[in-house]
């Protein structure tokens, strides 16, 4: 997996999946926020499954392992929670807040 992501563009995105429309953006290749699912918070693609949801299950101590295997579902996969990862991360990083002293 690679250490950064690059940003993919801020587009909406429309996809017929399963004869439905699918609009979403992307926010990595296995993340998006797609319109009219889950409120429009982080999923994964393709799926109803909240990134928030699938990274407090790793902040429980669940293994990607364990995970991916409950799930069995093709769009959740071990690189899909790495990415999730690694989006949380830099967004912490970035956030303004992060980057501001505690106050004493």
């Amino acid at each position: 997996m690679p250490s950064t992501i690059q940003p993919i563009e801020s587009k909406l995105i429309r996809e017929m999946v399963g004869g439905e429309p699918y609009e979403y953006f992307s926010l990595g290749n296995y993340v998006v926020r797609a319109l009219g699912v889950c409120g429009g918070r982080p999923t994964f693609k393709y799926t109803r499954i909240e990134v928030s949801f699938i990274l407090n299950r790793i902040a429980q101590g669940k293994s990607i392992e364990t995970i991916v295997d409950a799930y069995a579902d093709p769009h959740l996969t071990r690189a899909a929670i790495q990415e999730a990862m690694l989006l949380a991360n830099t967004a912490f990083i970035t956030s303004p807040q992060s980057s501001q002293p505690l106050g004493t």
